[in-house]
């Protein structure tokens, strides 16, 4: 007869009691994060913790492509014949033959010579920036820049400083004060800022970067597929040929997975010879790159579904009185995190997802709703989100 072991006597447990302190501190600012089951479905309606459906507005679906009949078939034709992961990674056995294709085509639409795909944006930012500069170099970058650029930042160990947000003036003036003292310069900024929704100057960004022998990066993350005819921030800009490194993510207009740098072909050669988060990250799973092709071929050839967003984030903000945006982000700043949660609250209980955006995400004062517009959602629900709106005191 097997033996049954008696328990160790209980311990004390320092980790739980640390985590609860912090987790204590964090509800009583209203900052404290929770996960909630949440099932999407077409036209932006989705389920949470199997409630009533609700209408998202929250979404980073822009083009409402992760649900997109071509795009799931995509994704079931790329695991049937090539399986359910990829096995390992890139640089081991996991560089499916779909991993060329989408290079080739993301390098194509962003004008480049080449691209490398990533497992996410979050690790695309946190092994080209460390890559391309360390201790001995200078990052010249805007204030409100993502926080997987501030974690590439971090592990680079190079200079950094910060100018305000989208102020070419003053990223003119730290590059005059500190760019002769190190050896390379890297700046860098948000295509779209995604709190905001406001788009960089990258034109007059890119020829002072010029000027100073900087390279520009743009993270393009909310700007492919929504905005410069779906190919980003640099084209919407007019700033062609002023961008040597364009990365972004597939997760958000594509409706996918996986994140990518666009850059020419010696850059990418170093990329994936160098960068930890590429060459130590088993390969994107082979539904997720198919879907990402069709995604891609989808976003090319229907520029009515790429203005779509942008059209809807103008009718619902010059309907509430809000500044008309360029972009399918259109925030709405409350100010404290109780009175944002409890917006967002309100909107539920009429039908709508809006998520309540606080610190650290945000800066302290800040608390915000962040409406997001996606080409599924349909005429109707934006004019009831906006009659909502009114009803409930939001916007001017």
């Amino acid at each position: 007869m097997q033996q049954i072991k008696k328990p160790h006597p209980a311990m004390p447990d320092s980790l739980s009691d640390f985590a609860l302190g912090k987790l204590a501190s964090l509800e009583a600012k209203n900052q404290r994060r929770t996960l909630v089951d949440t099932a999407r479905s077409m036209a932006m309606a989705l389920s949470v913790d199997g409630g009533a459906p609700l209408i998202s507005f929250t979404d980073n679906d822009y083009l409402g492509l992760s649900t997109h009949p071509d795009v799931i078939d995509a994704a079931k034709a790329a695991a049937d014949q090539f399986g359910a992961g990829a096995g390992a990674s890139r640089l081991v056995t996991g560089n499916h033959p779909l991993y060329r294709k989408l290079e080739q085509k993301i390098a194509a639409l962003k004008g480049t010579e080449d691209a490398a795909v990533f497992g996410s944006g979050y690790l695309a930012n946190v092994g080209i920036i460390p890559t391309l500069v360390g201790k001995e170099d200078l990052i010249i970058a805007d204030e409100l820049v993502h926080t997987c650029i501030h974690a590439g930042v971090q592990l680079s160990r190079a200079t950094v400083k910060f100018f305000r947000h989208n102020d070419v003036g003053h990223a003119a003036e730290l590059l005059a004060e500190h760019r002769a003292a190190h050896g390379r310069c890297l700046m860098v900024v948000d295509g779209v800022y995604s709190m905001d929704g406001d788009i960089a100057p990258l034109k007059e960004l890119g020829l002072l970067a010029q000027n100073h022998d900087a390279w520009l990066l743009a993270d393009d993350a909310h700007a492919l597929g929504t905005i410069g005819g779906g190919r980003g921030s640099m084209h919407a800009t007019g700033a062609e040929g002023l961008v040597p490194l364009q990365m972004g993510t597939l997760s958000k207009a594509v409706g996918s997975y996986g994140g990518y740098l666009a850059a020419s072909k010696p850059v990418i050669d170093l990329i994936k010879t160098r960068a930890r988060s590429f060459i130590y990250t088993t390969g994107l799973p082979p539904a997720a790159v198919g879907a990402s092709l069709k995604a891609l071929e989808l976003i090319e050839n229907d520029q009515e579904k790429v203005a779509r967003p942008v059209k809807l984030a103008r009718t619902f903000a010059a309907a509430l009185g809000l500044p008309a945006p360029d972009t399918p982000i259109v925030p709405l700043v409350i100010g404290t995190e109780a009175d944002a949660l409890g917006a967002s609250d309100a909107l539920a209980t009429e039908g709508f997802k809006v998520i309540a955006f606080r610190p650290p995400t945000v800066p302290e004062g800040t608390s915000r709703l962040r409406f997001s517009f996606s080409a599924s959602h349909r005429d109707a629900d934006v004019d009831r989100l906006i009659a909502v709106c009114k009803k409930l005191g939001l916007g001017d």
